[in-house]
């Protein structure tokens, strides 16, 4: 199927005010995984079943929520967790927002643009720390390719409108002096989808997660032009660490259910904990095999490139909220002289009990 366009006109009028999910397509969920690496049994007093929604959950992005969810970490804190797929984080909001979900494992900077729409979601627990995305070129559309200007007029493929993909993708393009009506973008979703779109010439570029932009990068198929998946590039390209993969949640939901705001935040801060040791065969041993798009070689090099940038403790930063704000507003000027509470977009309180328990 062929990935919808956002046309330059209709680029042109979102901004960060506007809902994630514009030009969304019908969600379209994957199976759940199998959650839950320990039995039922003698354990915590069981908190109930949640669903989390993700958008593209193999890609090295959610990777502390799939370690979580596949080494028992929920299941040990009383948590019956069902993990929903969908094809990008915008979609996953979507989930959320209509009630198939009720938390959600994305960018924080989602719950910025929310609170600009009236709207209280609140992140629990950082996953990443840096947005762990790269935008390639394609050498087959564009094999004389010389710089970003060369973009212009050109379709660049992201996993939705609305999405970090999307906010990388643009960030990166206006360093060079790039605005809104230079590109088109096109909603091409993840793993195979958003390799089949570049492959197949319906985009000229594409700005993706890993494993999928290495497993590009090293077959021939993209030169890599933006790259934000290490610590040292968040820092000269953003200006600070950028909080990224969290999961947040209505704040509704987090006062209604306290005790599995803190589970879920137990089972990531845990799982944090057991990948600041973990070998790389340990991590492919633990995640789907599918996860690993049939190369582990590929897998495990771009799992080593992106590993410096996972949290060590699931805490946000304290200058993390202000510098998202900041990248947000670069893209957006009109959003410097609105008001955001960041206080109110995230909270460290689940994630400080959760290092007491587990010493991290």
């Amino acid at each position: 199927m062929t990935s919808p366009l956002l046309s330059r006109r209709a680029f042109a009028a979102v901004t960060a005010l506007s809902a994630a999910t514009v030009c969304a397509p019908t969600l379209l969920a994957q199976a759940p995984l199998q959650s839950s690496a320990v039995p039922h049994g003698d354990g915590p007093a069981a908190l109930g079943r949640l669903t989390i929604a993700v958008g593209g959950q193999s890609v090295l992005y959610h990777l502390p929520l799939a370690l979580a969810d596949q080494l028992g970490y929920f299941r040990a804190e009383g948590l019956d967790v069902s993990v929903r797929d969908f094809s990008a984080g915008a979609m996953a909001l979507q989930a959320v927002q209509e009630g198939v979900a009720d938390v959600c494992s994305g960018a924080y900077e989602h719950t910025i643009r929310l609170q600009l729409r009236g709207q209280a979601y609140r992140s629990l627990v950082l996953q990443g720390r840096a947005p762990q995305l790269a935008l390639g070129v394609s050498l087959r559309a564009l094999p004389q390719y010389k710089g970003l200007g060369d973009l212009a007029g050109r379709r660049i493929g992201v996993s939705s409108v609305g999405s970090s993909t999307h906010l990388a993708a643009s960030l990166l393009l206006a360093r060079a002096g790039m605005g809104a009506g230079d590109v088109s973008f096109a909603s091409v979703g993840s793993g195979a989808a958003a390799m089949s779109a570049l492959r197949t010439g319906q985009v000229h570029a594409l700005c993706h997660a890993d494993p999928l932009m290495t497993l590009l990068e090293q077959k021939g198929d993209v030169r890599i032009v933006g790259d934000l998946r290490s610590l040292k590039a968040s820092q000269e390209i953003l200006g600070g660490p950028m909080p990224a993969s969290c999961l947040y949640a209505p704040q509704a939901f987090v006062q209604k259910n306290p005790a599995q705001a803190q589970a879920l935040a137990n089972g990531v801060v845990h799982a944090l904990k057991w990948l600041q040791t973990a070998v790389p065969a340990d991590i492919v041993k633990t995640v789907p095999a599918g996860f690993l798009m049939g190369d582990r070689g590929v897998y495990l090099a771009a799992f080593g490139r992106v590993r410096e940038t996972y949290s060590t403790n699931g805490l946000m930063p304290d200058d993390g909220a202000s510098t998202a704000l900041r990248v947000l507003s670069r893209v957006h000027p009109e959003l410097a002289d609105t008001r955001v509470d960041l206080a109110r977009t995230f909270t460290n309180d689940f994630v400080r009990k959760a290092r007491l328990k587990f010493n991290v």
